[in-house]
């Protein structure tokens, strides 16, 4: 009997830790923004200012992949002495995939989810200090669909606003080239919105990489059988073109959406995160 109770005891502990580590905050709450949007903190246990990375699942725009490019993204960074901020943005989800009901309702489109990562970063940036976070030091990264998101952030914010890096990890790049990933393209715009050419422009990355954009490290698989490692190719040409510094690693096998996942992919595509650790190190971020 007596066991019993203390196995309950030390569980209602551990159950209470993990909650108050990872205590979800609704982004919005207190706005007239009327949508529950979670960021979930995973944060460094340090005296000092942490750096910081805002994590964007991906999942087409439709849906969220919060395991593989979630929650194993941010224990990673924690491992590696960097906070995390597992964001769920607004996407379309399962009833806008398997209807088209957003030809006459709106639904969750852009920029939701770009708006979304704004409020984040704003949030994160006021309440650094009770995170112990430095404000210099605060990127964005994400996989497919959420590494589309993570680049728009440069693309689409205004520079005042811009993360201090950002690493689109198999990203969805194009909107208008042959290599477009359609599914991702309508869970953005919406089935009223998907061929609008001025959108799907102005959504294409490759066209509007600015010439002062932060460090970008890129990564992609060229057997990816979900979205075509052209689209990492274009943007890797943009960013070169625009001499934004950059780091490009196309592996040969690993596919899609493997994540921080030690199992997923290939042993290849699974070293990125060691690449990118490596890379981090070498940044000079300074203040702005």
């Amino acid at each position: 009997m007596y066991k019993r109770i203390i196995y309950l005891i030390i569980a209602f502990i551990l159950l209470m830790n993990t909650e108050i580590a990872q205590a979800q905050i609704n982004i919005w709450k207190g706005t007239s923004v009327h949508h529950r949007v979670e960021l979930t903190p995973y944060l460094v246990k340090s005296d000092k200012s942490a750096p910081a990375v805002i994590v964007c699942p991906g999942g087409s725009y439709f849906w969220h992949d919060m395991v593989n490019e979630g929650s194993k993204v941010a224990q990673w960074l924690n491992a590696n002495g960097i906070s995390a901020f597992v964001l769920r943005y607004r996407t379309a989800y399962v009833p806008a995939f398997i209807t088209h009901y957003r030809l006459l309702f709106r639904g969750n489109r852009y920029p939701d989810a770009l708006n979304d990562l704004q409020q984040s970063l704003r949030l994160i940036r006021k309440h650094a200090q009770d995170y112990h976070i430095d404000t210099t030091k605060i990127g964005v990264m994400g996989f497919s669909a959420g590494g589309h998101l993570a680049m728009s952030s440069i693309e689409l914010l205004p520079r005042s606003e811009w993360p201090a890096f950002v690493a689109p990890i198999y990203p969805v790049v194009s909107f208008v080239d042959p290599c477009v990933h359609k599914r991702s393209r309508r869970g953005l715009l919406g089935d009223s919105r998907e061929h609008n050419k001025r959108l799907c422009d102005s959504l294409s990355l490759e066209r509007h990489v600015p010439k002062n954009c932060p460090p970008v490290f890129l990564v992609n698989c060229k057997d990816d059988p979900i979205v075509k490692y052209h689209n990492s190719e274009l943007l890797d040409s943009a960013l070169t073109a625009n001499q934004v510094p950059h780091r490009y690693i196309q592996y040969k096998t690993g596919g899609h959406g493997f994540g921080a996942s030690e199992e997923k992919g290939s042993a290849e595509c699974r070293q990125w995160k060691s690449e990118f650790i490596k890379w981090f190190k070498t940044l000079n971020l300074s203040k702005k």
